[in-house]
C-alpha cells in the first residue's frame, strides 16, 4: 500500500498562514503599481523583460518563455501594450523578417519609473520586516524549492553538445 502523507493541524495553519502572505504580499505589490504607476502586474512583468532585454527588444516567442506565458496571452498584453503606446512591433533581420516586440519611449520611462516604484514597495512591504538571517533563510529556501521544481535549463552550448550525435 502507498505511504500517505498527513499534515498535523499545526503545519495545516503554517502552510494556510504562508499562503495567506503570499496572497496579501502580492495584493499589495499589485496594488501598488496601479496606483503608484497606473500599470497592472502583467504590464509590469512585460516592461521589465524588455527593459532587461538587450536593445530593450526580443521576439515574440522569446518573450513568451522568459515570462513562462502562453503565447496567445503575450499576444493580447502586447496588443493591449501598443495601444497605449507602450510597445511597438520591431523589425529586424535579412529583409526584416524576424518581428520582435520592443519599448517605445514612454514605455522606457513606464518601465524606469515602475522599476523604481516597485522596488520602494518591495522593501516597505517585504524586506524591511525582515532580519538578514531571516533573509538569508528565505533566499536559501527559495533557490532550493526553485531548482528541486524547476530545474535549470541547459544553455545554448549544452543544448548543442546534447544534440551532437
Amino acid at each position: 500500500m502507498a505511504e500517505t502523507h498527513k499534515l498535523d493541524p499545526d503545519e495545516w495553519e503554517f502552510w494556510d498562514t504562508w499562503m495567506r502572505a503570499q496572497r496579501l504580499l502580492a495584493r499589495e505589490l499589485e496594488r501598488g503599481l496601479q496606483r503608484d504607476c497606473g500599470i497592472s502586474k502583467p504590464e509590469f512583468s512585460v516592461l521589465v523583460t524588455l527593459w532587461r532585454a538587450p536593445g530593450r527588444e526580443m521576439r515574440v516567442g522569446e518573450l513568451s518563455e522568459s515570462l513562462d506565458w502562453e503565447k496567445s496571452r503575450v499576444s493580447h498584453q502586447l496588443t493591449r501594450m501598443e495601444s497605449r503606446g507602450l510597445v511597438e512591433t520591431t523589425q529586424s533581420g535579412a529583409g526584416g523578417r524576424r518581428t520582435g516586440i520592443g519599448l517605445t519611449a514612454e514605455g522606457r520611462r513606464a518601465a524606469e519609473s515602475a522599476i523604481d516604484g516597485h522596488a520602494g514597495n518591495i522593501r516597505r512591504h517585504f524586506l524591511d520586516s525582515l532580519t538578514p538571517g531571516q533573509a538569508a533563510v528565505i533566499r536559501a529556501w527559495s533557490e532550493q524549492t526553485v531548482d528541486r521544481i524547476e530545474p535549470p535549463r541547459p544553455g545554448p552550448d549544452e543544448a548543442a553538445a546534447d544534440s551532437e550525435p
